[in-house]
């Protein structure tokens, strides 16, 4: 008996980040009816490979990219691929495999040329992630109690220690004052798990083919859903954003030309989702030799002159690893 064939189409995702005012920033656009009933319309960026005409994956994702939204990407950086069984909700009807492979882009806040395409703040996706004035009261409110009933429903002792492990690796302890930063990823692959983001209970009524029932306010502190899996990608893009902090340069990317220390800081944090002290930030980057002073101040609000400086891209040719902070994200109680 001959096994069935699936067609498979290649899908080429987007994850264009920007820092304006201190907010980290995605490009999200609003694919409208084009989503299937129940499922959410905003999307990152995407669109097929069209092998035949481009030599690459990633020069096709710039030149789709540059005709949609009229950005033209410098940073890029591809990021994962994926092609789980149903990521496309069409799949579970007989439609072809989508794998999607991802890219991280950075870049600044420019306005784009699509309808319907607009920049989000990152956090309104993962509110659970941004510890810049202190721990998140939802961890308190609602994650925390949710996850510990999650684990007291296993039906063994050894998975509830398993579960409970799992939290205490990815969220920390009950009340923890703080949490590794690298981990968003594993901690949105936990929620989804124990089905606390709209995105679990979406994709478990569509494989037994149930409407979805009717208690979405359940959601809605969890932030934005996405289509698909895009906001696991998401995930796995801060993940990788904020891990690289530790050993390259990619901050320099989403800085202008010139730039104060504070504001350095400031697209660090943005990114970490974390509060840095600021003499020992300045110590890192000073003493690490990855910026120059430039000669000019810059003056903002009442406060004294500010001295601007430009990252010297000489040091990528002198030390292995440049890097501005390994994120950990802590209350500032501790």
């Amino acid at each position: 008996m001959k096994e069935k064939v699936t067609q498979t189409i290649v899908n080429l995702i987007a994850v264009i980040v920007a820092v304006t005012d201190d907010t980290p920033r995605v490009l999200i656009v609003d694919q409208g009816s084009d989503q299937a009933a129940g499922y959410s319309p905003l999307a990152l960026p995407n669109g097929p490979f069209e092998a035949a005409s481009h030599p690459s994956l990633e020069s096709s994702l710039r030149r789709w990219v540059e005709a949609q939204t009229g950005l033209d990407l410098y940073y890029v950086e591809q990021l994962y691929t994926f092609g789980n069984r149903f990521r496309d909700p069409a799949e579970i009807d007989g439609g072809a495999r989508v794998v999607s492979v991802a890219y991280i882009a950075l870049t600044h806040e420019d306005p784009v040329a699509t309808s319907g395409a607009e920049w989000h703040d990152w956090y309104s996706f993962f509110p659970w992630e941004d510890w810049r004035r202190s721990r998140p009261a939802i961890l308190d409110e609602h994650i925390e109690p949710s996850l510990q009933q999650w684990i007291g429903g296993a039906r063994s002792e050894s998975k509830r220690k398993q579960r409970q492990e799992r939290v205490n690796v990815t969220f920390g302890r009950a009340t923890a004052s703080d949490m590794d930063a690298v981990l968003s990823l594993e901690r949105f692959e936990l929620l989804y798990e124990a089905g606390l983001v709209a995105e679990a209970q979406r994709d478990s009524s569509a494989a037994r083919k149930k409407p979805l029932p009717e208690n979405s306010a359940a959601f809605e502190k969890m932030g934005a859903a996405l289509a698909s899996d895009h906001r696991r990608i998401l995930a796995t893009a801060l993940g990788r954003l904020r891990g690289k902090l530790a050993y390259r340069p990619v901050v320099f990317d989403l800085m202008p030309g010139e730039f104060t220390l504070l504001q350095l800081q400031r697209v660090v944090e943005a990114l970490s989702g974390a509060r840095l002290h600021k003499q020992n930030f300045r110590r890192l980057v000073t003493s690490g030799d990855l910026v120059e002073a430039v000669g000019r101040t810059s003056t903002v609000g009442r406060g004294r002159p500010a001295e601007m400086f430009r990252f010297r891209r000489e040091v990528l040719g002198e030390k292995l690893t440049v890097g501005v902070a390994r994120p950990i994200m802590r209350s500032r109680a501790s």
